[in-house]
């Protein structure tokens, strides 16, 4: 175990992060696009995947043609809906789940939500993570402070329960994205963004339950405190009580592995020097290696993915999914593996910087 911990502690060499990227064999296909709206940010929601069946969270808002930043109507409501393939990402069918309405007169990162959702209550617990068919959500409010709340289904998302309280946790607020590990019937492991006091940046925390949600705890800051943020992670368990994550910072991505389940964290390589920013998503392959996606934000536009063979230790070159996007607002991907071998990742994306955001999937092949 030390041997490991010292060789994954040494950081990617600048060549590997400087080396030209290829371009990977990859289809692409639309999830939900349509004429006046805005949709985005599959990584704030989740994606789940039961052999071909795949099921991703995304939002829906009306378009705005903004001068900066993202370009949907904040005065308008926007909605919480699942896109669902049951061709391993062929094709895909827009869901609109009741339990999934967000709480009555909240505004989601900014955006305002329709009025008809329920208020979030505390859960009784229970709630058994591995059921076959369950998924979790954890969702926010506010995109600095939170508060934030999760919902799940034992029905691969047709319905769900909640919304439920997440926890503050002491901080000053809590701001989720869906990102967690199931470790036994009532026990699970979740990853979130704490707000820093006074600030609107953000550090990564490890959070568990052990009774099926009813009480949560604090497990770990993952890291030091940032100077900036910290945010967004993506984790994936190399063995039992090793773990992998990838965190948005700034102007990269960075890995963090835990060798006691979550308990204390080391901070591993930059993988990824995108100038842009962008959330990371992981998946352990089949094969053992593991795929890193991310929006690329700066020209030429796109989404784009790296690949490790060692558990995280060093990564190969960057691979270009599509480089055809027309602006920076694009991105937010979920990546799952199909049974056979081809991954599918989703990410929002536009090829026109003027022209509506809509939900993209990727089929490739990392070998």
């Amino acid at each position: 175990m030390r041997s490991n911990r010292r060789d994954f502690l040494r950081t990617v060499s600048a060549g590997s992060l400087l080396a030209l990227p290829a371009h990977a064999a990859a289809r692409n296909v639309t999830v939900y696009k349509e004429s006046g709206r805005f949709a985005g940010w599959p990584a704030n929601h989740g994606i789940w995947s039961w052999g071909n069946e795949i099921v991703v969270g995304f939002e829906i808002g009306v378009f705005k043609d903004n001068e900066s930043g993202h370009d949907i109507d904040f005065s308008q409501p926007a909605e919480h809906v699942l896109g669902r393939s049951l061709d391993g990402g062929e094709s895909w069918k827009l869901e609109r789940p009741a339990g999934l309405k967000p709480p009555p007169g909240t505004k989601i990162a900014s955006v305002p939500t329709a009025s008809d959702g329920k208020p979030p209550t505390d859960c009784p617990g229970g709630v058994e993570f591995t059921h076959p068919d369950f998924a979790l959500t954890t969702r926010m409010e506010s995109h600095q402070y939170g508060p934030s709340r999760f919902c799940y289904s034992y029905d691969r998302g047709h319905t769900w329960e909640g919304p439920f309280h997440l926890p503050s946790f002491g901080q000053p607020g809590i701001m989720a994205r869906t990102d967690y590990l199931v470790q036994g019937k009532h026990d699970l492991l979740a990853f979130v963004t704490a707000a820093k006091p006074g600030r609107r940046e953000g550090r990564v925390i490890c959070v568990r339950t052990q009774d099926g949600a009813k009480s949560w705890n604090l497990v770990s800051f993952v890291g030091p405190e940032p100077p900036d943020f910290a945010i967004m992670p993506s984790t994936v368990e190399l063995a039992p009580g090793m773990l992998l994550m990838a965190v948005r910072r700034r102007a990269w991505i960075e890995t963090y592995r835990s060798f006691d389940n979550g308990e204390s964290w080391h901070l591993g390589n930059q993988v990824v020097l995108n100038l842009g920013g962008n959330p990371p998503s992981m998946v352990r392959m089949k094969d053992g290696r593991i795929a890193l996606t991310f929006g690329f934000r700066t020209e030429p536009y796109g989404i784009r993915a790296k690949i490790s063979e060692d558990l995280g230790r060093t990564w190969r070159p960057e691979i270009v999914l599509r480089d055809d996007g027309g602006g920076s607002d694009l991105g937010y991907p979920r990546t799952v593996q199909r049974p056979d071998g081809k991954l599918v990742t989703v990410y929002y994306f536009n090829e026109d910087a003027h022209a509506e955001r809509y939900i993209g999937a990727t089929i490739w092949d990392a070998d």
